[in-house]
């Protein structure tokens, strides 16, 4: 049955929250002006002094709600308990939303995604979107299961352009690139010894490139999906990139194709 629409427009309200936790990443992002921040949610147990009544005022200052739970209850707000702090903020996202309403928007224009398949690094993550959010790519499939969470270290990383990179939120990649797939997409995959450069092949209307795990690679789940393997030409004996870098080749490649 399909969802009403007050409710549909609820869940991508939300879809497209990122609920961040850490006093000094909370402030920072208070403090930035240029964030649309939904609610501050504070432990009980809190002492009211220093860098939390700074964030508490900041929060009255620009009307944003500020909720109370136990400490119990924020954990689970914050999905990390030991290190939130007490603090959490509800940041709105506006270009996050699910792979599934990402494909269902009609678009004439080629389409070029990452995906990400077992990014474990914070860092590598956040510089990924980094990339991703300054090159020409159009979304990132961040699948729920096998990727870094996007804590403070991602947020670092990323300098800040999460709030606006274009995150596409799916349960497991596997099933994401296969919906993908009957949507059209060619799904590409990086291999040392793939003979097609990734600098002289000619991507689709609708191409889709996969980022592995920093030690392992591609999953052997998501290359026997692969239409197309691609290679990144090396010199001096190096074998392989950090998959940051290898990010970065891809959402600049556009440019050198003209």
């Amino acid at each position: 049955m399909p969802d009403q629409p007050i409710y549909a427009d609820k869940k991508a309200f939300f879809d497209r929250m990122l609920t961040i936790y850490g006093r000094k990443p909370v402030l920072e992002t208070l403090q930035d002006r240029s964030l649309s921040c939904h609610a501050l949610h504070l432990a009980k147990s809190n002492r009211e002094a220093g860098i939390v009544s700074t964030i508490r005022q900041c929060a009255q200052d620009l009307g944003i709600p500020i909720k109370m739970h136990s400490r119990e209850a924020l954990a689970r707000i914050s999905k990390n308990g030991k290190q939130d702090q007490g603090v959490a903020l509800d940041v709105l996202c506006p270009s996050f939303q699910t792979l599934t309403s990402y494909l269902q928007e009609s678009t004439g224009r080629p389409r070029r995604i990452l995906a990400l398949d077992g990014i474990n690094n914070p860092q590598n993550l956040g510089m990924i979107i980094r990339s991703a959010a300054a090159g020409e790519v159009d979304g990132i499939i961040m699948p729920q299961k096998g990727c870094a969470a996007l804590g403070p270290l991602v947020i670092k990383a990323s300098a800040g352009t999460i709030y606006r990179a274009p995150l596409l939120h799916s349960p497991e990649l596997p099933e994401a690139l296969k919906l993908c797939q009957e949507k059209g997409a060619q799904i590409c995959i990086l291999e040392a010894e793939a003979p097609l450069s990734l600098f002289t092949h000619q991507a689709g209307q609708f191409c889709i490139y996969v980022l592995g795990n920093e030690t392992e690679g591609v999953s052997e789940a998501v290359k026997g999906l692969a239409d197309k393997r691609l290679s990144i030409p090396m010199r001096n004996g190096v074998e392989s990139l950090n998959v940051a870098i290898t990010a970065s080749l891809i959402a600049f490649n556009r440019y050198f194709e003209r």
